[in-house]
Formats: C-alpha cells, structure tokens, sequence
C-alpha cells in the first residue's frame, strides 16, 4: 500500500508538470529604438540594443550632438521592465515595455529626470544612425605651434569661477579666466603655488578666442604650449622657480587596485567637466589621461595642489558622483544650499573616488615647485 500511495504521488506530480504553463519568455527588444529628449530644443536618441551571448547591450546614438556612438555600461530586461546606464555619462533608464512590445516608456536621469519614451520605428520613420567621425587630423608631433590669432575681451559677467576652458577642432576658447587660471592651466600649478601674483591677476576676467599657426588639432601638451607663449606676450609674464613646503593632495591606486576603463573616444584631447547629479555634482573624465584629471582637480575643484604618484598610463573614460565640502571651488559651492534633491547626500570625493576608481587622494605635506611671478600686466589691446 505505501509503495502505490507514492507511486500515485509522482504520477500525479508527473501531470502537474505536464499540464504546468509554460514560464513567459523574455520579450526580444533587439534592434534600434528612437525617442527625443525634451532637453532644450530637443535631442534624437537612437538605442540599438544587441545580444553578446546571452547579454543584453546598448549603444546610444545622440544624433542633434555628435555622431560618436556611447556604449551603455550595463542594460538589462526582467519581464517588462527595461534598464540601461552609461557611466560614461552619468546617465540612467528605467522604462516600462508596452504589450505591444513596440513602445517603452519611462525615465531618463543624467543630472535630473526626464520622462523618455523609446518607438520601434518603421523603416519610412527610422532616423539615420550618422557615419563614425573619422579619424582627427593631428598636429604633427614636433611642431612648436603659437596662436596665429587670439583675442582677449573682458568679461563683466561678475562670474567669480572659470566657467570654459573649451577646444573645437582648431578654435580654443575661455569663458569668465582669470589669468590665475590660464597659469594654473597652461603650467600645470595650483593657485598656491602662485607666489607675489597681483590681485587683479585673480578677479580681472575676459574671454579668449584663438587659433593656432599650425594645422591640425593640437595635443594637451601644445595647447599649453601656445597659452604660455600667450601669457607671456600679451600678459608680459616675468617669473623664476622656487621650492615650498606646501599641503597636497597624493593620489595613488589603492589597496583592491583600479576599477577604471579605457577610453570609448578617439582623439587627442580629453573631455572633463561637471554637472549636478542626484544627491550631489558628478566629475565626467572622458579620454582622459591621470594628467588631466589632477590637473583637473586642482585648478578647479581642491584648495591645494594634487600630484599623481598611480604610474597609471593610457587614457581613461569614468565619473563620479560626489558632495562637495566648503574647501572645494575656491569657497563658491556650484550646489544650491537650497537643495530640494530627494536622493540620498552623495559620498565625499575622496571615498566617492575610491569606490568608484580605486583610486585614493591623501593629504600630505611635501615640497612642491612654485613659480615666483616677477612681473604681469593685464592684458594687451587686441
């Protein structure tokens, strides 16, 4: 009696299975979506979403700004629910497939949200994916290039920050500098290690549009080149070297090693820049070398210098999100105080930089090169 109680038992469990629905599969949502982004006079978004093995991928095509395809970091579909981010720049999805499989709707966040909705297109209505940018024509590694034209305009914004240091191609400019920040720039220094510069140096500010003498787009290293030859001609910088003690900042790779990337982009010059991001400002370094990120740091965001001790070479694309304290900017915190952010405060920079690179800043004192300005004068006419 046992033995068939059992054996009716797994006959029964036997037509359970049989009878069981089969579990829904997951929708394919392959192939290219399009949406506009209500950011302002609108942008087209093409996602094309693509299996690698049994992975789901996204490129994103912002077609109104560059033809440069953005590979999403992640993407992800569980049921109906669709998910990708692009750490490269700070943005996140989450939307919500249609029955009809040919519409998602939801929200895009890259510094506040956005209601997104992505279309299967027809193939009358699908936009054009644009040709990849070919490669840049570069300045010829040797040459010593000057500005061929440069004009310095004041700036009566009463801006108190650099709000631009920008290159197009052939055309350099500046927004709202100060010749404190084309030096810190151009002769990779902090602020503090500007001795005997004069007041005005700091609180003057203009406008500078250039174009080098040389074809091609230039390096790093040669635009600095030109704004020293720049400084000194139409500034009539005088200065010699010196040796301080000074606070600094030490970055190195921490203990569990780096979590960093290389660069998406193809180029020459990097990309570095900030924005307001849920629960604080998110730094972007996009083809970007340790260089350009401390540099970075130190002529806009930290109160001291920063030297990089990663031995890190190559160029790399990360972002982090981060809250600023009161030491950071030069006291002038690009974060409201009034700050309706429902998201949770984002960690300090320095853990923030560590969790998310494994790369660690340290405070340290140490002897630091200072330039000991001799002589400058606001600038000359155009």
């Amino acid at each position: 009696m046992k033995k068939l109680l059992l054996s009716a038992l797994a006959f029964v469990a036997l037509i359970a299975l049989a009878v069981a629905p089969a579990s829904a599969q997951t929708p394919d949502i392959t192939g290219n979506w399009q949406g506009t982004l209500a950011v302002g006079k609108g942008l087209r978004i093409i996602m094309v979403f693509a299996k690698d093995g049994s992975k789901l991928t996204a490129t994103m095509y912002s077609i109104d700004q560059t033809p440069q395809p953005i590979k999403a970091s992640s993407a992800s579909i569980d049921g109906n629910t669709v998910k990708f981010a692009i750490n490269l720049i700070g943005a996140t999805y989450e939307g919500k497939l249609n029955a009809d499989t040919q519409t998602i709707d939801g929200t895009y966040n890259q510094g506040g949200p956005i209601a997104f909705t992505l279309v299967r297109p027809t193939k009358d209505a699908a936009w054009e994916i644009p040709a990849p940018p070919p490669p840049p024509k570069l300045m010829a590694a040797d040459a010593d290039p000057s500005f061929d034209v440069a004009t310095i305009k004041p700036n009566n914004s009463g801006g108190q920050t650099l709000q631009g240091l920008n290159v197009n191609g052939r055309n350099f400019s500046t927004k709202n500098s100060s010749l404190s920040d084309i030096i810190t720039f151009a002769y990779n220094v902090h602020s503090k290690q500007l001795v005997g510069l004069p007041d005005w140096a700091t609180t003057y500010r203009f406008d500078i549009a250039a174009v080098p003498d040389v074809e091609g787009d230039p390096s790093v290293d040669q635009l600095k080149v030109m704004l020293r030859k720049l400084i000194v001609e139409r500034f009539g910088l005088k200065y010699h070297h010196d040796k301080k003690e000074l606070s600094a900042f030490v970055l190195t790779v921490g203990k569990t090693g780096t979590k960093l990337t290389a660069t998406q982009i193809t180029g020459s010059l990097p990309g570095l820049g900030m924005h307001k991001a849920p629960g604080g400002l998110m730094l972007n370094v996009i083809n970007g070398t340790m260089g350009d990120f401390t540099g970075f740091l130190q002529t806009l965001v930290l109160d001291r210098p920063v030297v990089d001790q990663t031995s890190l070479a190559g160029k790399f694309d990360f972002n982090v999100t981060f809250t600023p304290d009161d030491s950071m900017f030069n006291g002038h915190n690009p974060i409201p105080k009034a700050n309706n952010d429902d998201a949770e405060p984002a960690p300090t920079l320095f853990d923030a930089l560590l969790q998310t690179t494994g790369l660690k800043l340290s405070a340290e004192k140490t002897q630091v090169d200072v330039m000991v300005i001799d002589h400058a004068e606001k600038p000359s006419a155009n």
